[in-house]
């Protein structure tokens, strides 16, 4: 049994868990992904932000999933951990991992790690966030080495709203904001339920589409060396090179 644990950030798409879960096999693929709530504001901006991805909030997030006995973790929260810069999400995740003495990682850095392992280099980025928030995104990208040809921003304030959008409006904002130079489409804010939407919106942008919680996942088994493969999930769980 591999267990990878999550901590999400109060309450709006934490059920993209289960569903991933059961997408990649349910109990017949051993491998389950508990997630456990840390709390604080659902406000899209840079105070409430950094205190939400403290490492104090996080320790806390650890101790819960503790009775999980997970073989890694993840911070399942992208502005969460953006907001800090490279190398400040760095020393979160080290943080992280130190506290819950297993393998650690973040949204942001998962952005990152899946866009290479399919070989992408430029994306557009259509973000839920209001625009400062979203350039900060687009800077942790680039500090990632991936360029960002595109960038839009929807300017919703809370997770809260966000994690309310209607499937169509979803699958919309991901497909609307594309530009003929990208190679990827990237979505964060694991607030957003996209998981239902990636196969779709792939096959009308005709490219790898990457979401906040899609990557998570994808991340967290990429800390225990596995990459399962699956038809349901996006060219990320499609790419043998994953």
């Amino acid at each position: 049994m591999t267990t990878i644990g999550f901590i999400y950030p109060d309450h709006a798409a934490e059920d993209e868990y289960p569903l991933a879960e059961q997408l990649l096999g349910g109990d017949r693929s051993g491998i389950r992904l508990p997630v456990e709530h840390i709390y604080g504001t659902d406000l899209h901006a840079v105070p409430e932000l950094l205190d939400l991805g403290s490492e104090a909030r996080l320790a806390e997030g650890a101790a819960l999933l503790a009775k999980h006995e997970p073989d890694a973790v993840v911070w399942a929260c992208t502005s969460g951990s953006f907001v800090y810069g490279w190398e400040g999400a760095r020393d979160q995740s080290d943080r992280l991992g130190a506290a819950a003495g297993v393998p650690a990682s973040s949204t942001s850095f998962a952005f990152v790690h899946a866009a290479k392992a399919l070989g992408i280099r430029r994306v557009a980025v259509t973000a839920s966030y209001p625009d400062d928030v979203a350039r900060l995104f687009v800077d942790f990208l680039a500090a990632g080495g991936i360029e960002v040809v595109s960038m839009s921003s929807a300017d919703i304030d809370t997770a809260a709203e966000v994690g309310a959008l209607a499937p169509e409006a979803v699958a919309e904002l991901a497909a609307g904001h594309d530009h003929p130079d990208a190679d990827a489409v990237l979505v964060p804010d694991t607030a957003m339920r996209t998981l239902g939407e990636i196969n779709a919106v792939e096959a009308r942008l005709g490219k790898p589409v990457l979401t906040a919680n899609q990557v998570t996942v994808w991340e967290g088994l990429r800390l225990v060396g596995q990459a399962p493969l699956v038809r349901t999930l996006g060219a990320l769980f499609q790419a043998r090179s994953a």
